[in-house]
């Protein structure tokens, strides 16, 4: 019992709540951007095996954390009766690259294979540069909570890299689409496990609401919540795919610009 309790302690650290663009914050967005650099660079010359390598072993090491995260909040007080926290379920969007990365390991090159790491390279872009720009909602008082939270999205970008430069997701406007039945399956699982906690009666005493799409709970997702509360849940649905499929859309535009914009400077120097 004494070991357990020591550690749940270290697991439990206590720190001030980093900032936004503080010390914490910019050390892990500027590790974030340079092993990002790193991949775009040396992904040229990687092997399709040493890419599927680091995208299933990233996906592995940001399911330890994980389930250290879920430790931490059910055991975190010391409780070894404590109570799970339903709020902190892992399925959010951003907790999805985890589970892809894993598939990725599992299906071997064809249509499946492709479409998950398509979506690693576009939704899951979307859903890291964010956070690591932003991260307003997901620091804590607690260090190994804060390090776990920029471990897994400051990854997401880096995976994205390596897979883009790499070729083993091509660059181009189709990506987007072979993506788009992985994000399509992530919120359809998301809404079912809505509607499941909403039928048995979870949510009178939690708050679980995956992908913060739940017509059953309060809105809070940013802009999403304004048309939550103008349009039925279905129509809601739609604009939430579609917007989401348009950010992702741009991150893809946005990795085709900067190759453009190198290629270009070489010719240049050339």
């Amino acid at each position: 019992m004494e070991f357990f309790q020591r550690i749940l302690a270290l697991l439990n650290y206590k720190i001030e709540t980093p900032t936004l663009y503080g010390w914490f914050h910019l050390l892990w967005l500027g590790l974030s951007i340079t092993l990002t650099v790193v991949a775009c660079l040396w992904g040229k010359r990687a092997s399709e095996q040493t890419v599927r390598r680091i995208v299933f072993f990233t996906a592995v090491a940001v399911a330890i954390l994980e389930i250290y995260k879920q430790i931490n909040y059910t055991f975190g007080s010391g409780d070894r009766t404590a109570e799970y926290l339903w709020y902190a379920f892992p399925f959010q969007f951003c907790s999805t690259p985890m589970y892809v990365g894993l598939l990725t390991g599992i299906f071997r090159k064809g249509k499946i294979h492709n479409a998950l790491c398509a979506y690693l390279a576009s939704y899951a872009l979307f859903a890291g540069v964010c956070v690591m720009f932003y991260p307003t909602t997901v620091f804590t008082p607690t260090l190994g909570i804060d390090i776990q939270t920029m471990i897994c999205h400051g990854s997401m970008p880096v995976v994205a890299a390596l897979l883009l430069s790499s070729g083993h997701v091509p660059l181009n406007k189709k990506t987007i689409l072979t993506a788009l039945p992985v994000f399509l399956a992530c919120v359809a699982i998301a809404a079912v496990l809505n509607e499941i906690a909403y039928v048995t009666g979870l949510l009178e005493n939690h708050t679980f609401n995956m992908f913060f799409i739940s017509p059953h709970c309060e809105p809070s997702l940013v802009v999403y919540s304004q048309v939550q509360e103008l349009l039925p849940f279905p129509l809601c649905l739609v604009v939430y795919i579609a917007g989401f499929t348009a950010a992702a859309f741009l991150m893809l535009l946005g990795a085709m610009g900067i190759r453009l914009l190198a290629r270009n400077t070489q010719k240049r120097r050339a």
